[in-house]
């Protein structure tokens, strides 16, 4: 996994991110209340030469092996059983 960088919502995401990537972000942004997107912030990672990039709420935009690109919110995992 290599580091790549973090960035306030609301603000320009990095330029070498896939054009879906950014679009991904752009609609996790839109659904955030006020309170969230005044503090919150992304980070962005790459694994296996491709952007992984999660919000503070554990919000996470992937691109898979196949090119495309799934956003998982950690709201989605409170109906599965541990």
């Amino acid at each position: 996994m290599q580091i790549g960088t973090r960035w306030r919502v609301g603000a320009p995401p990095p330029s070498r991110l896939p054009a879906a990537v950014v679009a991904a972000v752009h609609e996790v942004e839109s659904r955030l209340d006020a309170g969230t997107a005044d503090r919150a912030r992304w980070t962005l990672t790459w694994l296996e030469g491709r952007p992984v990039v999660e919000l503070d709420d554990g919000t996470t935009i992937r691109v898979l092996a196949g090119g495309s690109v799934v956003t998982h919110a950690p709201d989605e995992d409170a109906d599965e059983e541990p």
